[in-house]
């Protein structure tokens, strides 16, 4: 069950959250599937941002500064969800977030909870992930950001496992709901014992964790069996649907096979 967390007094001022600006320019979000191999389902989703015309996801975070990260960050999360929401979406739903826009976790979730409340999405299906790629300024700050959306009842992921600067260190330090390993590793697995020797690795690890491990990038049939054969049952790639811009892409029949 997902709680909505009461605001400390310290921060209910927060000018950030009360008077929010306009973040002056426009977003949009392609959603794509995260599909259960075994169970011959859909998990969930990813909400990729784009530009108002399907313009790539560069474009949208080259204007992304320090004046607006706030903004930008929020605007993600609650566009992302009422997008879901009008397609129909009630499987979980992923969204990236900035760690470094985030001031206190539960004056900043606040927006988030209204959008799935007004929307009528679950707000239990959220899935906040964070790339393992990104530069952090204060590591101890995300991990208590990770720790409190688990208390709220939120699940958590680490994106782009083993292509960044945290590495295992962050994973030793809090142990995700979700850990989406880098599509750089998941190329070419099916021809590399190298790469299939790190993904067995992580595999293992993640089980004595508790953690459920996500292949991203899958675009090959060789590489989801040998995925599969490594005990991988979260996949995510163009070998099942594109993300599509404000649709719903179905997962392609023989994908599954």
């Amino acid at each position: 069950m997902v709680i909505q967390p009461e605001v400390p007094p310290e921060y209910r001022s927060c000018g950030r959250c009360r008077h929010a600006r306009e973040l002056g320019f426009a977003l949009a979000f392609a959603y794509q599937p995260i599909v259960d191999l075994a169970g011959r389902t859909v998990f969930g989703y990813e909400a990729l941002v784009r530009g108002p015309r399907g313009e790539s996801a560069w474009s949208v975070l080259s204007q992304v500064n320090e004046t607006n990260r706030y903004e930008f960050d929020q605007a993600c999360r609650i566009g992302a969800i009422k997008g879901a929401a009008a397609l129909g979406i009630r499987e979980r739903l992923s969204i990236n977030f900035i760690p470094n826009a985030v001031y206190h976790p539960a004056t900043c979730i606040q927006s988030t909870f209204n959008a799935a409340r007004e929307s009528g999405f679950p707000p239990e299906n959220l899935i906040f992930e964070v790339t393992e790629g990104e530069r952090v300024r204060d590591r101890p700050h995300l991990v208590n950001i990770f720790r409190e959306y688990r208390n709220y009842g939120f699940s958590t992921a680490i994106d782009d496992f083993g292509a960044g600067y945290a590495g295992l260190g962050l994973l030793s330090e809090y142990q995700p709901t979700i850990l989406k390993i880098d599509m750089a590793l998941v190329r070419g697995v099916d021809r590399d014992r190298m790469r299939q020797a790190i993904v067995k690795g992580v595999m293992a690890m993640c089980r004595d964790m508790g953690v459920q491990v996500l292949a991203e990038g899958v675009e090959t049939v060789a590489e989801r069996d040998v995925l599969a054969e490594a005990g991988v049952g979260l996949m995510q790639g163009f070998l099942f649907s594109k993300p599509m811009l404000r649709s719903l892409g179905e997962v392609r029949a023989e994908a599954w096979h």
